[in-house]
């Protein structure tokens, strides 16, 4: 993959296909894998003994992937630059018993994942996409990307108060979707039906990870297309532009050793196998170190100097409810990314880091901007303080200024994406 060039709107292009063709976490590090691929990187087995060779490898476990460039001749104790991100968005997620349906409608039953914004997901054409494991063991990816299913919103004659008292959707009975006619709902119906999708054997499913997408294309919006309207951007925005940076630094000497982390399940906490509450990245470092001959000191030593940035988008300041940002901080899309600061730690940023970031940005020629929430609101969270508090490594919230974050459907500047991933080339070199 070639280096992202800023100002080049070839970088946002990109950023729009990977987009689309990334419904779940599962297809994120799929197609993040391939462009790695592309650039040299292999995969390596985590059951297998690791050999410490030069160049770039990569880990793959469910929906995460953990990618690192070893530049020939690294010491073991060479310090890591990290940039971290998550693959995974809010939405709703299809049950272990997902036949369903009422009144001669057929639904699916789902559960909702994350934080949506739930009015976002009505009367929108959605796909159905995610992972099935088979009776082997073996998995599959499926991505049925058409309009497959519907959420209908209630008509407003027959809800007069909503347009006095506002939507009100219980996460029950209002959210299940519609996918097809008939009184005769059999258990197996949807299952069967991607067994089909996918040319398989009835029965061949025995478990599966689906979840619902919505299946309008990202598109330029604007008089002078200077936005960009599509799915996912929280957080496949941050991915996308680390795996070009990390891709675009992969050859040559560098003072470091790369790291792109990008986890599952950010938006329910973290804590999983493959989230940042893990152990996935601290095992694939340390392996690292051990592999090139290293001992524990050489493991500690590399941690001490090792920077992580937590790329996750923010908030811009919205021009109907500017009253709810901090009164002096108003990031603007297209002003370059964002620094996250919160003296709570619910961002991890302390003036140190600032300095890193700045260093970087300047060197990139990419200007940034500060954010902080407003006092009298609750601040967000990211993997950032997680990084840090686990692994013990100096870490830097930042990312790109978004509105309707955790909406179906969000919206960014159309020259932020490459800016951010120029920066994030500048710190990766060093």
């Amino acid at each position: 993959m070639s280096a992202p060039h800023r100002l080049d709107r070839g970088h946002t292009d990109d950023l729009m296909s990977f987009l689309a063709a990334s419904p779940t976490p599962y297809h994120a590090v799929a197609n993040a894998a391939e462009r790695l691929e592309k650039a040299g990187f292999r995969q390596v087995s985590e059951t297998d003994a690791w050999e410490g060779s030069s160049g770039g490898k990569y880990v793959l476990r469910g929906g995460a992937i953990i990618a690192w460039y070893v530049p020939e001749g690294a010491a073991p104790h060479t310090p890591y630059r990290i940039i971290g991100a998550h693959t995974d968005s809010p939405n709703l997620r299809v049950k272990p018993l997902p036949d369903s349906g009422a009144h001669g409608w057929r639904q699916v039953a789902v559960e909702i994942y994350g934080g949506p914004l739930m009015n976002s997901w009505l009367d929108r054409d959605l796909g159905l996409a995610g992972r099935l494991t088979l009776r082997d063991g073996s998995t599959r990816l499926v991505n049925v990307d058409r309009p497959l299913l519907r959420v209908p919103q209630l008509a407003i004659h027959l809800d007069r108060a909503v347009s006095s008292d506002g939507l009100k959707l219980d996460k029950q009975r209002h959210l299940q979707p519609i996918w097809g006619l008939g009184d005769d709902v059999r258990d197996g119906d949807l299952i069967a039906f991607l067994e089909e999708e996918l040319g398989l054997g009835a029965g061949e499913v025995t478990g599966w990870d689906l979840m619902t997408h919505s299946v309008e294309a990202p598109a330029y919006l604007g008089r002078d297309n200077e936005l960009v309207a599509g799915p996912r951007m929280d957080n496949l925005l941050s991915v996308h532009a680390a795996v070009a940076a990390l891709a675009a630094v992969s050859s040559g000497e560098l003072p470091y050793i790369p790291v792109l982390a990008a986890f599952d399940h950010e938006e329910n906490g973290s804590q999983s196998d493959t989230g940042a509450d893990g152990p996935l990245l601290g095992g694939v470092l340390e392996r690292s170190v051990f592999a090139r001959g290293g001992s524990y000191e050489d493991r500690a030593r590399a941690f001490a100097g090792t920077v992580c940035l937590s790329s996750d988008t923010g908030h811009a300041v919205h021009p109907n409810y500017a009253e709810r940002h901090d009164p002096t901080h108003h990031p603007r899309v297209n002003g370059g990314p964002i620094l996250k600061v919160n003296v709570n730690n619910r961002y991890a940023t302390d003036g140190s880091g600032r300095a890193v970031w700045a260093a970087a940005c300047e060197k990139a020629g990419v200007p940034f901007q500060s954010f902080v929430s407003n006092n009298s609101m609750p601040c967000g969270t990211t993997i950032g303080p997680i990084t840090a508090a686990r692994h013990g490594i100096k870490t830097v919230d930042i990312g790109v200024a978004i509105l309707s974050m955790h909406s179906v459907r969000e919206l960014c500047g159309a020259d932020d994406p490459h800016l951010l991933a120029n920066a994030l080339v500048a710190f990766l070199e060093g």
